[in-house]
């Protein structure tokens, strides 16, 4: 090995031990499931630990969720930790019977969320039970003290049968060095102050909070969760109100954006999950294996950064979230998460650069639509949109002026393909939504720290119904899902910790509707693949295929070091927000 690769081999060991980086290796995975079973499975992974045993405050324990009503706790943190923790992380079980349909779960403390996801869909045979993680390390500040909380599921009930949600949610608190990654502060933008999510009808409507913040403010981020609801959950299915008569599909656009603005101007942006609850399209396709963050949804974390020096100066400052599109409903939340600067009571600075505003979010919109003599229609729809912009500002802060930068190119592209006539009604939508992100902060000429992600968010439905000679009604429906992440912290042109994430789930179903009035359901089956590796050899591998609502195989670690999944402790193999985007020496 040369002395320049030994040098940048240091270097890289002594940075990411002074982040806490240098972490336990923990075997991660799940549980090995049942093969035959049908109830609910995934091949997400764990959370991972570090080594010791954790101190448990347990936030409910077989509670009954009955209606949409908010079922309060109180939290206070663990005593017997004193608040040095190298690890939080959030396990939750649920379990659902009866004639429920697919609900929406929330966890709350302080304002704050801490989980946020839906449930499975039981049936008259099966009262599926799942598990939930997530790492909590960066709201530590928010969990120091004690603070009302409470939990919701807000149910929907068909039937006579209405159901019961059953839940238990504990916080693990790990002892140790705290990370060095996790913000001094988290802020909720819930108008509720224990917490509760926003609905935002349309694109006008916005989830907004004023704050006076700290004077030493030195970094700022915002983690995002914007979820369809109502006419909005099959949002990327619809198309333009001009086309919608002609095809005979919902109206209001499928270009869903979220965007942030701190005081009216434009912060950022974050793309939207085309989440799939476990009673779209067909339920039946997600049984057992619900769709892509299904069961847990994934914040997207927005770098605000370049406003640190702004956000310092002492006056209210207004951050708001709004949903591009939103046609009949998204329901939003979000936390601010800051980090002071512990050498400094004051911190100025300004924004010197915003090409994000003067922006708008229009997309281009065009068609091959045609009509034929006998009214059939063929043809496609297309939308799409790609920006790039960059927000720059400077902060006067103890360790000198600091210049940040956020980069981005930010894209989407949905195309809605038709085939109508008399016996078919056949519609595939092809979308992606992507992000190329790249957060830099430098003191003069040195670079401190230099983030870099990429997401894109894949999606392709196909939806065909066709009546037979016999007069049956048969629905076909397949979903491919997926969710794609890179990442890699640089120094000094060096890629000290890199990672790639990728989740996908295949799923297929054949409703038939006979002439006779019989139902039957033909080729239900789906498929998840998740896979995660990252520069330090760390590998997590999982994957299953389902058949006729069972599990029909799993396997764990395959193409791993051993056949066995090994990751650090400190990553985020599910491909949550990675440790504040936070810089290295700074």
């Amino acid at each position: 090995m040369s002395h320049r690769a030994l040098a940048r081999r240091a270097l890289y060991v002594a940075s990411l031990c002074a982040l806490g980086f240098a972490g336990t290796v923990y075997a991660g995975g799940v549980s090995q499931p049942t093969v035959g079973s049908s109830n609910t499975v995934v091949a997400d992974p764990a959370v991972p630990r570090p080594a010791g045993t954790p101190c448990v405050v347990e936030l409910f324990s077989n509670e009954s969720f009955t209606d949409a009503s908010n079922h309060p706790f109180n939290y206070a943190p663990p005593a017997g930790c004193q608040g040095n923790w190298s690890k939080v992380v959030l396990e939750a079980d649920f379990s659902i019977s009866g004639n429920a349909q697919s609900d929406i779960t929330n966890i709350w403390v302080g304002g704050v969320n801490l989980f946020y996801g839906s449930t499975p869909v039981p049936s008259a045979t099966l009262s599926p039970s799942w598990h939930v993680e997530r790492d909590l390390t960066d709201y530590t500040a928010l969990l120091k003290s004690s603070q009302q909380g409470q939990a919701l599921v807000d149910k929907i009930f068909s039937g006579n049968n209405q159901g019961t949600v059953q839940g238990t949610a504990r916080l693990l608190f790990y002892p140790g060095k705290p990370a060095a990654t996790a913000p001094d502060a988290v802020y909720s933008l819930s108008s509720d102050p224990i917490g509760a999510t926003t609905t935002l009808l349309n694109s006008s409507a916005a989830m907004s909070k004023t704050f006076t913040l700290p004077l030493n403010v030195q970094k700022a981020y915002l983690d995002v969760f914007a979820q369809a609801q109502e006419l909005d959950t099959l949002w990327f299915t619809c198309v333009p109100d001009q086309f919608a008569g002609q095809v005979a599909a919902c109206g209001g656009g499928n270009f869903r954006e979220t965007e942030v603005s701190i005081d009216g101007q434009p912060a950022g942006v974050a793309p939207v999950y085309p989440s799939v609850y476990s009673d779209g399209v067909d339920s039946n396709l997600w049984q057992p294996t619900p769709g892509v963050q299904t069961l847990n949804f994934i914040p997207y974390r927005v770098d605000l950064t370049p406003f640190a020096g702004v956000l310092s100066n002492g006056q209210p400052h207004t951050v708001s979230v709004s949903v591009v599109g939103a046609h009949s409903g998204f329901a939003a939340t979000a936390a601010l998460l800051v980090y002071r600067d512990a050498n400094s009571q004051q911190v100025t600075g300004s924004v010197t650069r915003n090409t994000l505003a003067g922006q708008p979010a229009t997309p281009t919109i065009s068609d091959t639509l045609q009509v034929d003599a006998q009214g059939n229609v063929t043809g496609a729809i297309n939308t799409t949109i790609s920006r790039q912009f960059v927000i720059e500002g400077v902060a006067n802060t103890s360790k000198g002026r600091v210049q940040s930068t956020v980069t981005q190119t930010v894209g989407f592209d949905n195309t809605q393909t038709f085939t109508i006539n008399g016996t078919q009604y056949h519609q595939i939508t092809s979308q992606t939504a992507s992000v190329d992100s790249n957060s830099q902060s430098k003191i003069g000429a040195l670079i401190t720290g230099d983030y870099r992600e990429k997401v894109s968010y894949p999606l392709n439905l196909d939806f065909n119904e066709t009546v037979t000679d016999q007069g049956d009604l048969n629905i076909a429906s397949s979903i491919q899902q997926g969710y794609k992440k890179h990442l890699a912290h640089r120094l000094f042109g060096v890629d000290l910790f890199s990672a790639n994430v990728s989740n996908t789930v295949n799923s297929g179903n054949t409703q038939v509707f006979a002439a006779d009035g019989s139902t039957s359901n033909v080729g239900q089956q789906s498929s998840q693949d998740f896979s995660y590796t990252d520069s330090l050899l760390g590998c997590y591998n999982a994957s299953l295929t389902t058949s006729a609502g069972a599990l029909a195989s799993f396997t764990n670690g395959k193409g791993c070091i051993g056949g066995v999944n090994r990751v650090s402790s400190f990553t985020h193999p599910d491909g949550s927000p990675d440790g504040g985007n936070a810089s290295l020496l700074w």
